[in-house]
């Protein structure tokens, strides 16, 4: 399988040549274009009661696609997220990643959806309260609005709410006012998440609700 994403920065999507007997599993509005030749199959993401899950409580389809080239030749699906934006792309081996509700894109077989709890700081945060944790050895395609920035990270971190798109399993969020009382509330960034721990962590540079924000008054102004 070879795997290239394309349209950087603003409107990713990722192209995906798979051999004979290859498959790939996406989110079940994710496909854009494929081949004739490649089998589609839809299928419940985990199982029905995992599904209702994910779906309800991770942000995910209940519905998940598996494209399967059964020909005897390389063929090609292409693969895009729902808002414009980054894609990346990440190598899992026997370890696990976790991200925002309607981060996911595809994966390949070899891993697994899983939800997990993330906590009420999560959700005051406006990440959610249970958060989707990608597992298993494989490779992973994920996204949100706007451009993604990776961060080392070594003790904690300060991230506004609603750009926290993925970290690893072992850190923890906090939620926190940006400053004092006075600041906070009229400074105009109000509520904080504070990440703690070592590791990667991966930021949006907008978010859907600061758009929604901007939008809303100048509809109805």
């Amino acid at each position: 399988m070879k795997a290239e994403i394309k349209g950087a920065p603003s409107f990713c999507y990722v192209i995906v040549n798979l051999e004979p007997g290859e498959s790939v599993i996406a989110e079940s509005d994710a496909m854009a274009t494929m081949d004739a030749e490649i089998e589609m199959k839809t299928s419940f993401n985990g199982g029905f009661f995992s599904a209702v899950l994910k779906k309800f409580l991770g942000g995910e389809s209940l519905f998940i696609n598996t494209f399967t080239n059964s020909s005897s030749q390389t063929r090609r699906v292409t693969l895009v997220q729902g808002t414009p934006g980054e894609v990346r792309q990440v190598e899992l081996k026997d370890n696990a990643i976790c991200l925002q509700p309607g981060a996911y894109v595809c994966s390949t077989p070899g891993l697994k959806l899983g939800v997990k709890w993330a906590g009420f700081s999560s959700l005051i945060a406006r990440e959610g309260l249970f958060k989707l944790q990608v597992s298993g050895t494989g490779t992973l395609w994920y996204g949100a609005y706007g451009g993604l920035v990776e961060r080392e990270i070594d003790g904690a971190y300060i991230v506004d709410t609603a750009h926290l798109v993925a970290y690893e399993p072992g850190m923890k969020l906090k939620v926190q006012l940006s400053g004092g009382i006075f600041s906070a509330f009229f400074g105009g960034e109000g509520l904080v998440t504070r990440v703690e721990g070592k590791g990667r962590i991966t930021i949006q540079s907008r978010s859907l609700s600061g758009l929604a924000g901007w939008i809303n008054p100048r509809l109805w102004g």
